[in-house]
């Protein structure tokens, strides 16, 4: 099976991913707030939880502030404050095999907030855990395409954190 893989099909985009871990340790790695923060935010960026109610219609409060010179020069060109405040609502939480979220997209400048769905799939394969993200498509292809290489970033750093774990 491959360590990796994305995938479109329709209006979901299919992001796979094969780690060296427990279910229960990527399941604490999605859903804690120390764990969020050490691997949450793309290359570039910090994230700080503000708020975390892991229930069916909780919320998962966060900031993310750019903090590379590329990433701040990129926000501040797209007419971004360095920091935004992003929100998730959770519609599915079972333990340690399923979460899905909303996500509040309100920090595209010129374009009216929407929400869309992630839905993450995490199963054990022998002594390794496997994630299965699906996630909506965006408004347009360009930031389909930023949604993308933001997620298969972090995917990497969750690989990182897990490899410094052991």
């Amino acid at each position: 099976m491959a360590d990796r893989q994305t995938g479109v099909k329709g209006e979901k985009i299919r992001i796979e991913r094969i780690y060296d871990t427990s279910v229960e340790t990527i399941w604490r790695l999605w859903t804690t707030a120390e764990g969020i923060e050490s691997w949450w935010a793309p290359d570039g960026f910090t994230v700080k939880v503000v708020k975390l109610y892991l229930k069916p219609r909780g919320e998962l409060v966060y900031t993310m502030t750019a903090t590379g010179s590329e990433q701040i020069d990129f926000v501040r060109g797209a007419g971004m404050p360095l920091t935004t405040e992003s929100r998730k609502t959770f519609t599915e939480v079972i333990e340690p095999r399923r979460l899905a979220y909303l996500s509040l997209v309100d920090f595209v400048p010129n374009h009216a907030p929407y929400e869309f769905l992630t839905v993450v799939d995490i199963d054990q394969i022998g002594a390794q855990g496997k994630v299965v993200m699906t996630v909506d498509r965006m408004h347009d292809e360009v930031w389909t395409g930023r949604l993308v290489a933001g997620r298969e970033n972090e995917l990497e750093n969750l690989r990182k954190v897990i490899a410094a774990a052991r």
